[in-house]
């Protein structure tokens, strides 16, 4: 098979994966709250990070380079975790990432503060339009309005903000400390949350506990296997391809068809994305906040093992060389 069909090809069996995830996510949530779908879905994490640690032959330290921004990404990391298990636990799937998608968008503008990057008129049109497009599909003034949309809203925020912030500190942090830092503090959060929400699980709610984990990790290795034969530029636009499995899902197994203004909204909000991703391809952003991401674009989800196999064999800078520099030049 030729490499241009290859990566789209992976790619959507990577955003498939993904789209699983959430469902499985959504049945849990049938019977327990997002704090402890989340706190096991990190905990059966954890063996997979571990074995990627163990796989490390460079000696280092798990002490950030830039602690503050470390700090910053791993707090929106765990909003965007929990904002997104509730989202998809009480909205429809499809209607959760017709909101969830304005991550993206949200991505341009925050490059402007964070990466110092200037955002031309035709960019900020496609923000305003992808925004336009949020309002269809929340209808303001609609009864059906709950704090499921404003959770799914939140955790497109704080997954844009992960998504910058990593691309700002990439470079130099290990990959290990971007990982290791997020994981273990939505740990220790859901724990301090479990108390009043715990529920027993069986065995068999344990073992889709773990399919959350397992799907979260194949996904990103597929993701990249697509990022390794195909352009960017073909490949991250194939993220939107989880509206129709969302569509399906919801349809097929969760009995919630997708109402109109979903579709008309989805629609708009996507646009507006793939006309960023054609904008930022043509060169015209130093930084490509978009398409430069080579897993799952930061939604809410468990943790991303995989940015830590990638960013490996892009050979980051280990982060103590990082720190030692940094450390010289103040």
């Amino acid at each position: 098979m030729s490499p241009r069909l290859a990566g789209p090809l992976l790619a959507l069996l990577a955003f498939g994966l993904y789209a699983c995830h959430d469902a499985v996510v959504k049945i849990l949530g049938a019977r327990y709250a997002p704090p402890q779908i989340l706190f096991f879905s990190v905990l059966f994490s954890f063996p997979l990070a571990t074995m990627l640690m163990m796989r490390e032959k460079q000696a280092s330290t798990l002490r950030p380079v830039h602690p503050w921004w470390v700090a910053l990404r791993t707090a929106a990391a765990v909003m965007a975790a929990l904002c997104g298990f509730y989202a998809f636990t009480v909205l429809p799937l499809a209607q959760a990432y017709a909101l969830i998608f304005a991550a993206p968008l949200l991505v341009t503008v925050f490059s402007i503060p964070v990466l110092g990057e200037k955002v031309g008129r035709h960019r900020w049109a496609a923000v305003i339009v992808g925004l336009i497009g949020v309002l269809v599909v929340l209808r303001p003034g609609s009864a059906d309005l709950g704090p499921g949309h404003l959770a799914a809203l939140g955790a497109a925020f704080a997954a844009s903000l992960v998504s910058v912030i990593s691309r700002r500190i990439g470079r130099e942090e290990r990959p290990v400390v971007m990982m290791l830092y997020p994981m273990m503090v939505n740990l220790l959060v859901m724990a301090t949350l479990l108390p009043g929400l715990y529920r027993p699980a069986p065995f068999g709610d344990m073992v889709l506990f773990a399919c959350v984990a397992l799907l979260g990790f194949a996904g990103g290795l597929i993701t990249i296997a697509a990022y390794t034969r195909a352009d960017a530029a073909v490949v991250a636009p194939m993220h939107y391809s989880q509206i129709i499995w969302a569509a399906g899902f919801g349809t097929f197994l969760f009995n919630e068809p997708t109402d109109r203004n979903t579709w008309i909204g989805a629609s708009i909000v996507i646009a507006s994305g793939l006309y960023v991703v054609l904008r930022e391809s043509r060169g015209s952003s130093e930084n490509t906040p978009v398409t430069s991401g080579r897993t799952r674009p930061e939604l809410p989800g468990t943790p991303r093992i995989a940015n830590a196999i990638l960013a490996r064999a892009n050979r980051v800078p280990p982060g103590h060389v990082a720190l030692a520099n940094r450390d010289r030049t103040h």
